[in-house]
Order: C-alpha cells, then sequence, then structure tokens
C-alpha cells in the first residue's frame, strides 16, 4: 500500500461514491436470504460499475460465500475462485461494468475489514468498500463509503492503515426510478403532503441528529481521556461547526430568537382558539338539531295516538243530541 500525504487524502476524501438502487436491493436480498432475523452476522459481496476518478457509479453487485468467526476477527473464510468464475460470467452480460469494490452488511467497521480489502486488491487497484445498513435505525442514507490508506502523520511517526471515509450518494437511472415508483405507489403517495407526515419527518430528523451528536459526544469523551487519539481534521471540523452556532450571549440576538418565537407561539395560540370555537359552534348546532328532532317526533306520537279520534267523534255527536232535544223542548213549549 502506497503512503497517502495529507494532501492526497484530501483529494481523495473528495471522491463521491454514487450506490444506484438495484445494488441496495440486491444487497438487502442477500442479507435476508443468507442470514436470520436474529443473526448479527453479515454478508460480503463485489460491486461493480465505473471508477471515473472523482466520482465511483456502484450500478451493479453480487454475493459471495462468506464466514468468519464471532468471537475471534482473525479467523475468515472467503471464496475468491468463486469472485473469479462470477466476474468471468458478469463480463460476459457487460462489459461496461467494472470491479470497483466490496461490499458487506457490518452496520460498523470490522477489525477484519483490512486484511480483507487487501484480499480485493489483487483484482481491483484501488477497492472502494461500501457499508450498507440493512437495518437502519435512523433517517438518512444507508451507505457509508470507505478507501483504505496509509497515511503520513506530520509529525513524523510511523504510517499506519486506516479507512478514509467519502461521501456516498443515492441515485438512479430511468428505468430504475420507473421501477422504484412502481414499487412505492401502493406504500406512500409522494405527490400529497399531510402535516403529520411532515411533523414525523421533522421529528425523526431530529432523532438522527440526536444520535450524530451523541457520537461525537462518545468521540470527545474517548479522546480526553485517551483512549482514542487525536485527530486533527476532525477537531476543524467541529471547530467549524462550533463557530456557525449563533452567539446567545448577545442581547440583540436573544431578542431575535425571541421574537421570532412569540411570532410563531401567536400563531398556534390564535389556531387553538378558533379550533375551540368552530368545535363549539358545531356543538351547538348539533345540540339544536337534536333538540328540533326530538320535539317533531314528540307531536307526531301525540297525533298518532290510538282513542283521541274516537273521543272527538263521540263529544260532537253528544253535542248533536243535546242540540236536537233542546229544539224538541222548544216546539213543545210553543
Amino acid at each position: 500500500m502506497v503512503a497517502s500525504t495529507t494532501e492526497q487524502l484530501t483529494a481523495l476524501a473528495g471522491t463521491t461514491v454514487v450506490v444506484h438502487p438495484l445494488v441496495l436491493l440486491s444487497v438487502t436480498d442477500h442479507h435476508a436470504r443468507s442470514i436470520s432475523r436474529n443473526s448479527s452476522k453479515r454478508v460480503v459481496g463485489v460491486l461493480l460499475g465505473q471508477d471515473n476518478g472523482k466520482v465511483i457509479n456502484v450500478a451493479n453487485s453480487f454475493g459471495i460465500p462468506f464466514e468468519e468467526d464471532e468471537k475471534d476477527s482473525k479467523t475468515w473464510f472467503l471464496d475468491h475462485n468463486y469472485i473469479e468464475g462470477m466476474w468471468d460470467m458478469f463480463k460476459k452480460v457487460n462489459a461496461r461494468e467494472r470491479m470497483i469494490g466490496w461490499y458487506h452488511t457490518g452496520p460498523k467497521l470490522r477489525a477484519s475489514d483490512q486484511e480483507i480489502n487487501d484480499l480485493f486488491k489483487r483484482f481491483i487497484a484501488r477497492p472502494v468498500m461500501v457499508i450498507v445498513d440493512v437495518r437502519p435505525t435512523t433517517v438518512g442514507i444507508p451507505t457509508d463509503a470507505y478507501f483504505a490508506v496509509e497515511e503520513i502523520k506530520d509529525d513524523g511517526t510511523e504510517t499506519r492503515k486506516t479507512f478514509l471515509h467519502v461521501p456516498s450518494a443515492i441515485e438512479a437511472e430511468e428505468a430504475e426510478e420507473i421501477g422504484v415508483e412502481h414499487l412505492l405507489r401502493d406504500i406512500k403517495d409522494s405527490t400529497t403532503t399531510t402535516l403529520s407526515t411532515r411533523v414525523s419527518e421533522q421529528l425523526a430528523s431530529l432523532r438522527g441528529l440526536q444520535s450524530r451528536l451523541s457520537d461525537v459526544h462518545k468521540y470527545l469523551l474517548d479522546v480526553a481521556s485517551g483512549t482514542m487519539p487525536v485527530n486533527h481534521q476532525i477537531i476543524y471540523h467541529l471547530q467549524d461547526a462550533l463557530n456557525l452556532l449563533p452567539d446567545l450571549s448577545d442581547p440583540i440576538t436573544t431578542q431575535s430568537f425571541a421574537s421570532s418565537t412569540n411570532d410563531q407561539l401567536l400563531v398556534v395560540y390564535l389556531s387553538s382558539l378558533l379550533r375551540a370555537v368552530i368545535a363549539l359552534h358545531a356543538l351547538v348546532d348539533n345540540k339544536a338539531t337534536i333538540g328540533r328532532a326530538e320535539l317533531e317526533e314528540g307531536g307526531d306520537e301525540k297525533d298518532k295516538k290510538p282513542g283521541n279520534g274516537d273521543v272527538k267523534k263521540s263529544e260532537k255527536e253528544d253535542s248533536k243530541d243535546k242540540g236536537k232535544e233542546t229544539n224538541k223542548t222548544a216546539d213543545k213549549g210553543l
């Protein structure tokens, strides 16, 4: 392995690894078919695509037989003859796709990754290692890309082998986009967004930010206790992030934050009032409607009671008979 200077490491860190959805589906299927759900084992495979210098396009992959001892990280088995046979067959199908690296389902770095990466250097001059998290617990890209380097320290101490993290992205071609949209059509409608989905997405983002901050906090504690060496590049990035934070000791900044928060809370307060008034109005309307319906039903029941019509008819007949008797007595008197 050729040692890399700081400038070479900076140039290598600018390389972007683009992973296609077909690779994610293939890796997930490989893991689901090979490993049980409750197991913490991982699977290993080969990545195919194009290496364009600054952009590495990972378009295809295939799994390979791999076994390792969970208690002893130095004991592992990888069938490199199987890699050669599969590679010969893939070249016949698509000659544009080259062998560019390997993957495993970590979900984190393992102690044997350096030895496995050295084995892949028999086939690839600069292999890229992609860790695919098949069981993600946070929202984000489930891939992490690394290059194995041997960096030269500025203080003149001996070089050491390590993995350099490079940015990764998920991109798809037109054919892949059609297939992914077809698969997700019955799962989620991307054209409609509701308030609940937006709130859930923001909550998931905050949880992801919390996990990242906890990782940074754990790293700083390990550095302070001396269990991990100081990485000046990470410290510089943290210093830049902290410098971008607002100065809350400034009264003008504090007042602006308070004004913005009060404006947002005023909108929430007015919305709550309007919601309560509308709910009360609907309750009053519902009560009035029920009352009118009960009155109408009561009047109909009174009119339909049996015997009322017969009583009225008998009263009219009695009055008519009494009238006839008075007329008869008047005629006798005359």
